[in-house]
């Protein structure tokens, strides 16, 4: 990953076309995957799902739903980023490896906790925004990874280092799950 932050900004411009012959290796989405852990949260929550669609039978089911989009079916696989609601239960967990690491006193948890409760708890309106938030961040940190690592992809219109290329195509999404809780993928 060579390719300086600015450089991969300027140089953004609109991918609708990818070689459906392409194949990003399973080993590369979970970097991707990794690599886009790393964007902000707040109280790091984490609060996002990563649904790598690589298959072509789940990517002809999503493209089915997704306004019948060829994107969805050319890129090498497509990204569904759902963000997840923010809960103050989740803070324990989430901060473990930084306490286990000796970067945050085990008696600091309770305080973000508490913060986070009082910040989303009871506003299903800031829950849904911090979703959308982080998971918009996540995205965009996704694609970066992606086109650093000589990728095209495309966020709703997005990022390309050159046609005909392996490529994700990269959608921020709210919960994409079914009434029965079912994620999609493949």
């Amino acid at each position: 990953m060579t390719m300086h932050f600015l450089d991969l900004i300027e140089s953004r411009v609109s991918t609708n076309a990818f070689d459906p012959s392409k194949v990003v290796p399973v080993e590369q989405i979970q970097e991707l995957v990794r690599l886009a852990t790393h964007a902000p949260t707040a109280y790091n929550l984490q609060n996002w799902r990563f649904i790598a669609v690589h298959t072509s039978q789940a990517k002809a089911r999503l493209r089915a739903v997704a306004s019948d989009q060829p994107k969805i079916t050319d890129a090498a696989v497509t990204f569904i980023i759902a963000g997840a609601l923010p809960d103050h239960a989740d803070v324990a967990e989430r901060l473990r490896p930084a306490v286990e690491a000796g970067f945050m006193p085990e008696r600091m948890v309770a305080g973000w906790e508490e913060a986070v409760r009082q910040a989303y708890g009871q506003h299903p309106g800031r829950q849904r925004d911090e979703a959308f938030r982080t998971a918009t961040f996540a995205g965009a940190t996704l694609m970066f990874a992606a086109q650093a690592s000589g990728l095209a992809s495309c966020p709703m219109g997005g990022l390309r280092r050159g046609r005909g290329r392996a490529g994700i195509f990269s959608r921020v999404a709210g919960d994409p799950r079914d009434a029965a809780g079912r994620w999609p993928g493949g």
